[in-house]
């Protein structure tokens, strides 16, 4: 089934979004590629991929999340170029065999670093699973927005916390700590996996604060996104983006 017509990855994704799909365009405007998602989960990446041509890989531990994606990609026409495997990404030579050879040409590493019990062990199973010349897209949270993030929204206690890289509520019960990175962090940790990083960009530079000091999405949209593509690889903006996203190589 040929792909559904498409300007490019990043048509009618959220604002917030647009920096790491206005990177990843060049890498998946071409020839079908071989992709690796990892915490994929729902689709949201996956399902835009497969509308590309592109054969996609989510590995997901959530039988859940898994069966969402499996639906979403069937409603979408694309069932047979998503394949969905349950498993942790800090084990994917277990649940994907032969993952060490390598092999996919992009893998995406999109909100998962917070939350892996070992961040260096998923970059590095990831960095495994691509061939020579293949492409790793990671994005994760920035510890510098989310400090900002909670001060301008009223909460200077919770800010200093995250500042010290403490947990800002302790107390909760129902699930751990999300995870901030410095540039310095997610740099130290790309190159570790044996990666050759490029440079990092920040994601969602102005979009979550608009929306907090306005109390809704007043903001026009397209405005909001030029304005986030000006800002997502230039310091100081960047440096206190929510996100962080990065590409690198598989030498």
């Amino acid at each position: 089934m040929p792909p559904a017509p498409a300007a490019s990855a990043a048509d009618q994704l959220p604002v917030r979004a647009a920096a790491v799909w206005a990177a990843l365009d060049p890498l998946v405007g071409g020839d079908p590629l071989r992709v690796l998602d990892v915490g994929g989960g729902t689709g949201n990446s996956a399902v835009r991929l497969a509308r590309l041509g592109h054969d996609v890989t989510v590995v997901d531990p959530s039988a859940d999340a898994l069966a969402t994606l499996t639906r979403r990609a069937d409603t979408a026409g694309v069932g047979a170029r998503v394949h969905g495997v349950q498993g942790d990404g800090d084990l994917l030579h277990e649940v994907l065999p032969g993952v060490g050879g390598g092999g996919y040409d992009l893998a995406l590493c999109h909100a998962v670093l917070e939350v892996v019990d070992d961040p260096a062990a998923t970059l590095g199973e990831l960095g495994r699973a691509l061939r020579p010349g293949g492409t790793a897209s990671v994005a994760t949270a920035n510890r510098a927005g989310a400090v900002l993030a909670r001060a301008v929204s009223g909460h200077p206690v919770e800010a200093l916390s995250l500042l010290e890289d403490r947990d800002p509520a302790p107390r909760r019960a129902s699930r751990p700590a999300r995870r901030r990175f410095t540039p310095a962090d997610l740099l130290a940790l790309v190159e570790a996996a044996g990666l050759q990083p490029g440079s990092w960009r920040g994601v969602a530079v102005v979009a979550d604060l608009l929306d907090t000091a306005s109390g809704d999405a007043s903001a026009d949209p397209e405005a909001v996104r030029r304005l986030e593509l000006a800002l997502a690889a230039t310091s100081p903006y960047r440096d206190v983006a929510a996100g962080l996203h990065l590409l690198a190589t598989r030498p």
